[in-house]
């Protein structure tokens, strides 16, 4: 270890020490505020005193845990945003085309639909200053039209049709952000609710989304957690609360100075009869494998996809003086059968971030025999004794590899370079009135508009245009993925996030798997608890 670093971890010790503990009076914290001193004393140039603090901090941190981290003042409420639910602003999903700024859809109820901007506008001026053409990226968009409730901000706005600039005034206010993407019948019994975080109103939003459902005659359920990185364990609780019968224990907490802690489910949930599968992948973490495992241990449902991440860490924040924070952790999670959700990271924090490389390496993403667990992590579930497995992350019930059979370097080339959101985007500015007129709805949309015919060769002209040459091979090698996700990208600027699943579904193994399930006789087999 560097002298610098041995510094560092002195330093960073004495802050945490004074924090927490207020005591200085220990050999160890008169050593430290000796070392102070003497820098202060006697060191050959002058000290920022906040920038050896702040990297003390995080030097320290980085001895721990993985997700132990330091996070300074200025980063804290945007960092806090995606769970607390809400910001404040003016409330557009926009994009930027051709250096322009173009509202993708004013949110429901927000400040700027109130005035009455609709999609496809374009944004030229905000409080009289020119912001089209020069260069304009998401950070500026941010800037220039987030504020503080109650606040006002001058757009002018070019809207097709018209000849001069449209003026409006728009009143900022609190901005909700959803962590329910889409909810909507797959079939005429099959319903479908993606969750992308564990936020503070994720429950009122999931039970919207499956009250809709029962006004469909839901009788089964795909829940959607891939990608779902976690965030409250209450909200994680809540929703677990829903599939189970009251009294059962969903997830437990413990630690060397944190005792024991268990939740229990309480009230009557809204889906504790049909069957449910939930889908996991290897961005699932923390709050989604807590619901995952607690449906899993009692056998109430199953678990499809692929092996979730392996966060079973849990965070308690501890404000700091000068308005900044640590989110250290003080406990591990644990399933009902008592499976332990936090796979290993005593190889350190860069080893551990790699281990999704690893699995791709190892062909875990692509194959269910490369994962081989020691006896020693086997458990079984609670209602019909299966096997099921701890040492980090929940394994799935039902395997489904990574689809790699469309991907070439084409259908790479244009989507790094953002050509298929730009595309998509384009052309439901230039057609949107006649898309609505024909398809009145998502279904109509999905069943009806053939984007092989529509789309096809105006994609392949516009990419070549910004120099991505055809590949008449590569071309038919993503066709199908491709075309769909144009499609569904339509979908979602003409209608919602929960339009884009729903066409996107055709092409979704996962999904179609678990309707497969659904209909076999799997629940019945595995003695699954569903009636």
């Amino acid at each position: 270890m560097t002298i610098k670093r041995i510094s560092l971890l002195i330093i960073a010790q004495f802050f945490v020490l004074s924090i927490f503990t207020q005591n200085l009076l220990t050999p160890g914290g008169q050593k430290i505020e000796n070392l102070l001193q003497l820098i202060n004393y006697a060191y050959v140039d002058s000290t920022d005193e906040e920038r050896i603090t702040e990297a003390a901090i995080v030097a320290l941190l980085k001895e721990l845990d993985p997700h132990s981290v330091y996070i300074p003042e200025k980063e804290l409420k945007k960092m806090n945003e995606p769970l607390i639910g809400n910001f404040e602003g003016v409330g557009i999903q926009f994009n930027i085309l051709h250096d322009t700024l173009v509202v993708v859809s004013p949110i429901p109820g927000g400040p700027s639909e109130k005035v009455g901007i609709q999609a496809g506008d374009k944004i030229i001026e905000v409080n009289k200053e020119n912001i089209a053409g020069i260069g304009l990226q998401n950070s500026d968009v941010q800037d220039k039209l987030r504020g503080k409730k109650g606040t006002k901000v001058n757009v002018a706005v070019k809207r097709r049709g018209e000849k001069d600039l449209l003026k409006f005034t728009i009143t900022r206010d609190e901005i909700p952000i959803f962590s329910v993407d889409a909810s909507y019948m797959v079939d005429n019994e099959i319903g479908y609710i993606k969750i992308n975080r564990f936020a503070n109103k994720t429950i009122d939003e999931f039970r919207d989304g499956l009250k809709k459902l029962k006004q469909e005659n839901v009788k089964h359920l795909i829940l959607d957690l891939r990608g779902n990185g976690g965030g409250y364990l209450k909200s994680a609780i809540q929703l677990a609360d829903e599939f189970l019968d009251e009294d059962k224990l969903i997830v437990y907490t413990e630690g060397l100075k944190s005792p024991k802690q268990e939740y229990f489910t309480t009230e009557k949930g809204g889906f504790e009869k049909g069957k449910l599968v939930i889908l996991i992948d290897e961005g699932s973490a923390s709050a989604s494998e807590i619901v995952s495992g607690a449906i899993q241990d009692f056998d109430r449902g199953l678990i499809v996809g692929r092996r979730s991440f392996g966060k079973g860490l849990v965070q308690k924040p501890f404000s700091l003086v000068d308005g900044s924070a640590v989110r250290l952790t003080i406990a591990r999670y644990y399933t009902p059968s008592g499976r332990s959700i936090q796979r290993p990271y005593d190889e350190g924090k860069e080893e551990y971030y790699k281990e999704l490389t690893r699995r791709y390496e190892h062909g875990e993403m692509v194959t269910q025999d490369s994962i081989v667990f020691p006896d020693s992590l086997k458990f079984t579930t609670l209602n019909s004794k299966r096997t099921v497995y701890g040492g980090g992350g929940i394994m799935p019930d039902v395997f489904v590899p990574i689809d790699t059979s469309m991907i070439s370097d084409y259908l790479s080339k244009v989507t790094r370079e953002g050509l298929v959101n730009e595309f998509a985007l384009e052309y439901t500015q230039n057609n949107r009135e006649k898309l609505m007129t024909t398809y009145p709805t998502v279904s109509d949309f999905k069943t009806n508009f053939d984007a092989e015919k529509e789309l096809l060769t105006a994609f392949v002209d516009f990419a070549a245009k910004n120099e991505v040459e055809k590949n008449e091979e590569q071309i038919n090698t993503s066709k199908t993925f491709l075309l769909t996700r144009l499609k569904a990208i339509i979908a979602r600027n003409m209608w919602d996030s929960s339009a884009y699943y729903q066409v996107i579904s055709d092409i979704d193994n996962a999904l179609l798997k678990a309707v497969e399930e659904i209909k076999s006789d799997t629940f019945k087999k595995e003695k699954l608890v569903y009636k």
